[in-house]
């Protein structure tokens, strides 16, 4: 097969600006569009490539196109078009786009038959690890879709993250990773709920934080990366909006509709996110969350115990 060589990047914001500039730092030829004029500017001042100036200029010549955007509405937008060229216009037979976007694994698959009839394939290889790791190049990255294909675009994954798991056929790896952050948004409520009510109880924040680390370990666990560094600070920074949490979730359940399989627990869990967006706010960050259930217990998680919700309300 051709070695990779030409990679068009589309969606270079907060994750996507570190892992494209990892691709340019590499070596490979990287073309990047964004809606955003001053986003591209800011990335080729930052990284050096080029800028494309629309879907189609950035997609032309390609052996790649990458995308890292909001959901696969956005993602078959702007491969697709919509009432304007998309980059489907000017890839040539035997392109390869990878979604590494958070999408719905049935919209992948339709994308995917869409792109068929051109010659064009398509990866799904979403990622975890969050903003932290992009810029480190240690994300942990999921591969759906052929195996020959994921072989041939390792050179680009491994630039990127640490470590590849081919998950299965196309849509798989968006479907793992809908499960997994629907997993993780369990773990984080669920790991608020039992430090409220400890809290209510006449336990310290810290203390139970401390405690609980050496029994919930694990790198992306949200007792290490969200309880301790966000919430007990209340720096509430990791960078992923409560909205989009949720927007997740949604995929999860509804992936668990579609193939007719019960999940229960996930439409408890989803149901209280969305609440938790509509009383709180769709862009707050993700760990801002706590304040759903502090504002029910009358307790504050905050690490330093200087002010409680029971004496601020007083």
């Amino acid at each position: 097969m051709k070695e990779i060589s030409k990679v068009g990047f589309i969606g270079v914001g907060n994750m996507g600006n570190p892992m494209a500039g990892h691709l340019v730092k590499a070596g490979f030829d990287v073309t990047v569009f964004d809606i955003r004029a001053e986003t591209l500017q800011a990335f080729v001042a930052q990284h050096g490539g080029k800028a494309a100036s629309s879907l189609a200029e950035v997609a032309r010549g390609a052996d790649v196109v990458i995308t890292m955007l909001p959901n696969d509405k956005v993602v078959r937008k702007a491969i697709l078009g919509d009432g304007a060229e998309g980059a489907a216009a000017t890839l040539e037979k035997g392109a390869i786009v990878i979604d590494m976007s958070t999408s719905d694994p049935v919209g992948t698959r339709a994308l995917a038959a869409a792109l068929a009839p051109r010659g064009v394939d398509v990866l799904d290889a979403p990622v975890m690890g969050g903003v932290a790791f992009a810029k480190s190049a240690t994300l942990d990255i999921m591969a759906g879709g052929d195996a020959a294909l994921i072989e041939r675009c390792r050179p680009l994954f491994g630039v990127m993250g640490h470590s590849l798991v081919h998950s299965g056929g196309i849509g798989t790896a968006h479907a793992l990773k809908a499960l997994a952050n629907y997993v993780n948004a369990c773990s984080l409520i669920n790991a608020i709920e039992a430090m409220t009510i400890g809290k209510k109880f006449g336990l310290d924040a810290n203390l139970m934080a401390e405690a609980l680390i050496p029994m919930c370990t694990g790198r992306n666990h949200p007792i290490v990366k969200k309880v301790v560094p966000h919430v007990l600070t209340r720096k509430f920074g990791t960078g992923m909006a409560m909205g989009f949490i949720a927007k997740d979730l949604k995929i999860a359940i509804d992936t668990a509709h579609a193939i007719g399989a019960a999940a229960p627990l996930g439409e408890k869990v989803a149901e209280l996110w969305n609440a938790a967006v509509r009383e709180l706010g769709y862009d707050l960050d993700q760990t801002q969350i706590v304040r759903y259930w502090e504002e029910a217990s009358g307790v504050s998680l905050a690490g330093d115990d200087l002010e409680l919700l029971t004496k601020s309300k007083n």
